[in-house]
């Protein structure tokens, strides 16, 4: 069993779900179950994917589940796009996703990439 506490890509993947959260409070009550739901969701499927892939015990296993936060975490990013450009998000708020997710897909890439390798 691995510390997903450990882990930099959870901290930044737990940074993530926090932001989300602030970003859509203020979507319009239109998007409740609409972009803002999804955009809730592949938040915390990011870092639900990576709790549960640390709590598994093969390491293909423990693959499979980064592999799925990484989609998670792409997806999340492009719907970021989207709040930005149909105006559901100001330029503040969409900086600051678009880098925190930025630096979260490269830790992540890199954790992957690396238990690939092995």
């Amino acid at each position: 069993m691995r510390d997903h506490t450990k882990l930099r890509a959870f901290e930044l993947a737990d940074q993530v779900v926090m932001l989300t959260y602030q970003i859509t409070r203020h979507f319009p009550k239109a998007e409740a179950y609409g972009l803002t739901a999804q955009m809730r969701r592949a938040a915390v499927s990011i870092a639900s994917n990576i709790v549960e892939g640390c709590a598994r015990g093969s390491q293909p296993d423990y693959l499979r589940f980064l592999e799925i936060a990484f989609g998670s975490l792409r997806e999340l990013h492009y719907q970021l796009t989207v709040a930005r450009r149909l105006g559901y998000c100001d330029e503040a708020g969409f900086i600051e996703g678009d880098t925190i997710m930025l630096e979260a897909e490269k830790v992540l890439g890199a954790l992957i990439r690396a238990l690939r390798r092995n």
